[in-house]
């Protein structure tokens, strides 16, 4: 869990903790995997690392931005959240 809350860091500039897992899919490369993930916020600012990610933000399900569809692993994280605090 360590390697998460590391690219968390670097990435974002946001520290989490309480990891766990969530699911995963197979990834649009050969022999890859994606998996998901859930943890809680533990403290930072959002500031985008501009080369691996180009945009972040906090989204509430009123503003969410284009949202990837019901097959993928990304969908059901943002429906899972929802559905368990909304």
């Amino acid at each position: 869990m360590q390697e998460i809350k590391r690219e968390i860091k670097e990435e974002v500039n946001i520290e989490v903790e309480n990891i766990r897992y969530f699911g995963s899919q197979p990834w649009p490369f050969p022999d890859s995997l994606m998996t998901g993930f859930i943890a809680d916020y533990k403290s930072g600012e959002i500031a985008i690392d501009g080369d691996e990610i180009i945009d972040a933000g906090w989204f509430t399900p009123g503003n969410l931005p284009n949202i990837p569809g019901k097959i993928s692993i990304a969908r059901e994280l943002i429906d899972w959240f929802i559905e368990k605090f909304f």
